[in-house]
């Protein structure tokens, strides 16, 4: 397992040192991080070069290392120390994860999409680890240098991996997509986050569709059918299908007869009923991409519909947890755009055993000059059945604005802070309360959640 010599040496432009007694190798960025048997990648970034830490590097496990052909070799480096020379190592990282893939040749499934891209990916590998040897991504690696990574630290023995692809800009995607070449691509949605550098919704859909260019001939796009900018898309590759998800009866695979309680959602899929443990109607239309990833898989109908009820999935969205008084919490603190958060409030509204629903949201970021009116908008989800608003921070306050206009029976409050919110949530918190926690990762709602579990002395 791990990278082997033939490949760097495809990769660099020449070598200096022994390295014919190496091992595969293990890749890594951070010379920080422990690595045994390790190919040390020095990135250049706009405030480090990786270059500076090779020493370090070496002492935390590094055997070998790329060595960018414009930076001088350290002269206290011992002589046969293996270096391989790049013109850029980024580029060489991005090679290399490139090599492997097509030396592993697993089944690869790409995620993009606006919203839920992480919970779709962990919804499809948690279906697949029931029937192959299945790897994804973890945490945060989905740009430029995380999926390559992914990519280098796949297993010999690996059947399917599943990696989410993120972007800010245009390009970007594309890149990502020909380094993983895709046989299976899902878009999970379009919605206006990054809007700020992508200028309108059609750009966004314009930047996701860049996952089919690395596609496979034969390959396969799974996409929202129910959003109009995806709903009549083609592919250039000439034996590529679509497969369309949602709830429109026009759909390839139609989702229908959804019910949501705080032990999860059901649902139906052409007619066939599932269950997921997760609450949400926009996580049902998540699963519905597991579901027809697994199956385009070969999975059996039964099998599938077993896995779906032990889905694992990162946490922050959408998760359940308990607080003061038996008080539910709803963490969904991860990251926010108008699409999510509109979501979340539906979620919210559809659990009627509570009688005190409590939507607690927090500023959202980069959405661009039409910032205001996309917080404006959420309000248009609030109805009488959320009986509490509670909005932090300067932005958060747009939404409460709005949500005054409509003369609601919802009580709405603003704070500037988390912690000037605590006091009043804390109040508000007994048996039949649900409260829903939700804004930009910037915000990390998720303290206030901790500090709310912190008084559960129940």
């Amino acid at each position: 397992m791990g990278i082997r010599i033939d490949i760097l040496k495809k990769v660099a432009l020449s070598e200096r040192g022994d390295y014919h007694h190496l091992r595969p190798l293990s890749v890594f960025i951070d010379s920080r991080k422990h690595t045994p048997n390790g190919l040390f990648i020095p990135i250049v970034g706009e405030r480090f070069d990786g270059h500076d830490f090779l020493e370090e590097a070496i002492k935390n496990g590094a055997v070998c290392a790329l060595w960018q052909k414009d930076r001088p070799v350290p002269a206290q480096l011992a002589h046969d120390f293996p270096l391989f020379f790049v013109a850029d190592t980024t580029k060489a990282l991005q090679q290399i994860a490139s090599e492997r893939r097509r030396e592993v040749d697993p089944t690869v499934v790409a995620v993009t999409g606006s919203n839920g891209k992480t919970t779709t990916k962990d919804m499809i590998a948690s279906v697949l680890a029931t029937s192959f040897k299945t790897q994804k991504n973890v945490g945060n690696l989905n740009n430029h240098i995380g999926l390559p990574l992914t990519l280098c630290a796949l297993n010999d023995d690996c059947e399917v991996i599943v990696v989410e692809m993120g972007m800010n800009h245009f390009g970007e995607i594309q890149v990502l997509s020909t380094i993983a070449e895709p046989d299976i691509a899902i878009i999970t949605n379009i919605g206006e986050s990054h809007i700020e550098f992508l200028g309108s919704r059609e750009g966004i859909a314009k930047a996701k569709l860049e996952i089919t260019e690395g596609l496979k001939d034969d390959g396969w796009l799974i996409v929202d059918g129910d959003e109009a900018l995806l709903r009549d898309v083609t592919l250039k590759q000439k034996d590529a299908r679509v497969s369309r998800c949602g709830f429109g009866a026009r759909n390839d695979w139609v989702i229908s007869d959804v019910q949501v309680n705080e032990n999860g959602t059901a649902f139906k899929i052409n007619g066939e009923a599932l269950h997921i443990p997760i609450m949400g109607r926009h996580n049902v239309k998540n699963a519905a991409y597991a579901f027809v990833v697994a199956r385009r898989l070969g999975m059996a109908q039964e099998a599938i519909r077993t896995a779906l009820t032990t889905l694992k999935i990162t946490g922050m969205r959408l998760e359940a947890d308990r607080g003061p008084a038996g008080t539910l919490l709803i963490n969904d603190a991860y990251n926010a755009s108008p699409t999510s958060m509109k979501a979340a409030l539906e979620t919210l509204s559809a659990l009627t055993r509570y009688k005190r629903k409590v939507a607690v949201l927090g500023d959202m970021y980069e959405l661009g000059h039409e910032e205001k009116a996309m917080h404006e908008q959420v309000a248009d989800h609030i109805t009488d059945h959320i009986t509490h608003l509670v909005t932090i921070g300067d932005k958060g306050v747009w939404i409460a604005e709005a949500a005054r206009k409509k003369s609601l029976a919802t009580d709405i409050r603003s704070f500037k802070t988390k912690e000037e919110a605590l006091p009043y949530l804390q109040a508000l918190a007994t048996s039949d309360t649900v409260m829903l926690f939700k804004a930009s990762r910037r915000a990390e709602l998720e303290t206030l959640v901790a500090s709310l579990k912190g008084g559960n002395h129940s």
